[in-house]
């Protein structure tokens, strides 16, 4: 299953950022995030970042152990997570489109295990639908708050 969102930030890539890779403090950013727990930080750069991150979805908690594999700074970071017999891969990238920034998203779930193959054949079209609006809202968490700083940065 892959998902791909994308929004529109009144934002430098810079600002916007400085925002997604505050990974230690996403759940204040995030509404769809419980809880975050780094688990290593690197001594410099993002890669190798590693944290378990705790979220309900369908009325469930769940907790999946997610790292940066790859990063550029200001451009893009690479993550991936295994749970539940499947490979979650994720980029979250910037980019510049008429003077625009972009926060974008592409999401890939690849099921490894034959239980997770039957669920994903089966439903996956629920689950996709239900990502995709999760992804989306994640964005739209992150472009609020990058917006909201940079009103709080003009006024002073």
């Amino acid at each position: 299953m892959r998902v791909e969102v994308s929004v529109p930030v009144n934002a430098s890539r810079h600002d916007v950022w400085q925002k997604i890779t505050d990974i230690e403090n996403a759940a204040s950013t995030i509404s769809g995030i419980d809880k975050i727990e780094i688990l290593n930080m690197p001594s410099q750069g993002i890669v190798g970042l590693n944290w378990k991150e705790t979220r309900t979805l369908f009325s469930k908690t769940a907790t999946e152990t997610i790292w940066i594999t790859d990063a550029v700074e200001d451009s893009y970071y690479l993550t991936e997570a295994q749970s539940h017999g499947s490979v979650y891969k994720s980029k979250i990238q910037l980019s510049d489109r008429d003077g625009t920034t972009y926060l974008s998203m592409d999401f890939d779930a690849e099921a490894q295990s034959f239980g997770a193959k039957v669920l994903s054949a089966t439903m996956g079209f629920i689950f996709k639908g239900a990502t995709k609006k999760a992804l989306l809202q994640d964005l739209t968490d992150v472009k609020a708050a990058v917006e909201r700083a940079g009103t709080n940065n003009q006024d002073t």
